[in-house]
């Protein structure tokens, strides 16, 4: 089955520009889900920032997450939450408040212990390294080993992926971000990665 694809807007993006550029990228292949990175922001940049985006993913019919500010989904109507820090606290505590109409996601796990820790929590997916920046060698094997071991989904995150390894991809949902950003064109670069995620074998 191909994976799905996972979009992870750029961190600290221009507030001007990106939002044209983001409505341009969504016209392209079906995005399942959108996290909106929070970067340096402060709390006012970030609401300021993920209300245009929430709109703009919502519009193009994409599910779209905000970086562990739980009181925020709520207020813009956001789809749901990416936890990446506070552990399994952070976790029961998003879930408390927002399932089961919004999504809850858990990221940042470093061992196949925090992944079960995590995913027993009941959340909707565990991804596999960082949101943008180095790559984590381990992603690829944690992910590949959660989605054969736990019904729970499974999202490789690797910021610096290329079409190629998706023959190999062993989760369900590939999430992209520097990858695409980094592009001369972010629209053709997403929708090679569709292509090649649905390329028979």
């Amino acid at each position: 089955m191909a994976p799905l694809l996972y979009l992870i807007t750029p961190a600290d993006p221009d507030p001007q520009t990106f939002p044209r550029l983001l409505m341009s990228v969504l016209t392209g292949p079906e995005i399942s889900a959108m996290l909106v990175r929070r970067g340096t922001l402060d709390d006012a940049g970030y609401a300021a920032l993920a209300e245009r985006l929430v709109q703009i993913g919502q519009s193009a019919g994409s599910a779209v997450l905000l970086e562990d500010d739980v009181a925020l989904v709520r207020r813009l109507g956001a789809d749901g939450v990416h936890i990446t820090k506070g552990g399994t606290k952070a976790i029961r505590d998003a879930i408390a408040t927002l399932k089961p109409d919004a999504i809850v996601g858990a990221g940042n796990v470093k061992s196949r212990h925090d992944a079960m820790s995590f995913g027993e929590l009941d959340v909707d997916y565990v991804m596999f390294g960082p949101l943008g920046g180095n790559p984590d060698p381990q992603a690829a094997e944690l992910a590949q080993w959660w989605a054969e071991t736990f019904e729970v989904p499974s999202v490789q995150s690797t910021p610096d992926a290329d079409t190629g390894m998706l023959a190999d991809l062993g989760a369900e949902f590939i999430a992209l971000s520097d990858c695409i950003w980094s592009s001369a064109d972010p629209v053709a670069a997403l929708l090679a990665f569709h292509d090649a995620a649905r390329a028979p074998a």
